[in-house]
């Protein structure tokens, strides 16, 4: 396992890098194979601009088919592993990606072996991976909602929470553009003539900052702002980027009103919105709390004490609890420093959450997990 996490670290797979990403995905598919043969079906689509998204089944030995969804891709940008290489260090590993999340990869695979070399029975294994995630899954969204239609349960290889805390709640995820358009004039020469869109914005930011709500979950963050052309010049455009995570899904229309409704008092301004909702919430819906509960068994018979928790980092997992089917987030790592220079993951997590991953498949023939509905 070791040996193939090193692999897939060192196949760089930057989300803007198609190239390196398809690549990465050769390496990823044939290290698959190396370990489990070759699969029942497998399709691989075209992402375009974005990584392709590969989809492969093995049949299993009971009714039913699991889903794991995994992605590939990584923030961090091709040339990083040469000066910041894969490293073993006792009992931790580090390098780019190697926690978010290549770690959650291996394990999905092996779990998959472990299944079938020890003969447990299990459903079917389906296994997505996207090369689109840190990107907010552009492409692969609508695949992975089709993969896990009927599923008994969708398993998200993502790094886990601190303390290998599985992720049992994460927060939506909005990206706007708030665009505000003046009336250039001379600072100096000639001020009643213009109409600042830098002035206005700083109107349109309280107003967007006001309307977080903590209390139910929803934040907001104004993370970049800029426009004018001179010091001396009325700024006849400014532009800023906010970022909003809602717990709740009817925060996502209060939040839509709120953009919707922008205004400022000079009426020679005015002010557009791009933008929209990333990742709906992933709320905790009958299903995910069932299996959230069956994993919390499993680890018992393993020895250990597993808890879940809350998040405001979106996965792909927020696409398919949105629609209401059962969903655990977090299978992946135990470690820490995600999209960080500090990132690593503990090995001697790694074999348990692989047999933690094999339990609760096995669980959804055994009765373990009641599935669906």
């Amino acid at each position: 396992m070791l040996a193939d996490i090193r692999t897939l670290v060192e196949l760089e797979t930057h989300s803007y890098d198609k190239a390196m990403l398809a690549t990465g995905l050769a390496g990823l598919r044939a290290l698959v194979a190396g370990r489990l043969g070759r699969p029942a079906t497998e399709v691989v689509r075209d992402g375009g601009g974005h990584g392709d998204t590969w989809e492969v089944t093995y049949r299993g030995t009971a009714p039913g088919t699991v889903l794991l969804l995994c992605h590939y891709d990584t923030v961090w940008p091709t040339g990083t592993l040469a000066e910041w290489p894969f490293r073993l260090d006792g009992e931790t590993a580090s390098g780019p990606g190697v926690f978010d999340m290549k770690t959650g990869l291996v394990q999905a695979v092996w779990a998959v072996r472990g299944l079938r070399e020890l003969g447990l029975p299990h459903p079917s294994v389906r296994m997505l991976f996207n090369g689109d995630e840190e990107l907010g899954s552009p492409f692969s969204r609508p695949y992975i909602e089709a993969a896990s239609d009927g599923a008994l349960a969708t398993l998200v290889f993502e790094a886990s929470a601190d303390g290998g805390r599985l992720k049992t709640a994460r927060k939506g995820v909005g990206v706007f553009d708030v665009t505000v358009t003046g009336v250039e004039a001379h600072a100096g020469l000639d001020p009643e003539a213009g109409a600042s869109a830098i002035h206005a914005m700083a109107e349109v930011i309280t107003r967007i900052a006001a309307s977080g709500a903590p209390e139910r979950g929803t934040t907001v963050n104004v993370g970049m702002v800029n426009g004018g052309t001179g010091r001396n010049v009325a700024a006849g455009r400014a532009r800023a980027g906010v970022d909003v995570r809602v717990g709740e899904p009817a925060e996502m229309a209060r939040m839509d009103a709120v953009f919707a409704g922008l205004g400022v008092a000079d009426p020679r301004v005015t002010v557009t919105v791009s933008g929209g909702w990333n990742r709906p919430p992933m709320a905790p819906n009958p299903g995910s709390r069932r299996l959230f509960e069956a994993a919390v068994a499993v680890a018992a018979r393993l020895g250990l004490r597993l808890e879940g928790v809350a998040v405001g980092g979106a996965s792909d997992g927020n696409f398919v609890s949105a629609l209401g089917r059962p969903v655990l987030d977090g299978l992946g790592a135990v470690g820490g420093g995600a999209h960080a220079r500090h990132e690593h993951v503990l090995l001697e997590h790694v074999p348990v959450r692989t047999a933690l991953t094999m339990g609760l498949v096995t669980g959804l023939v055994g009765g373990l997990v009641d599935g669906p509905g």
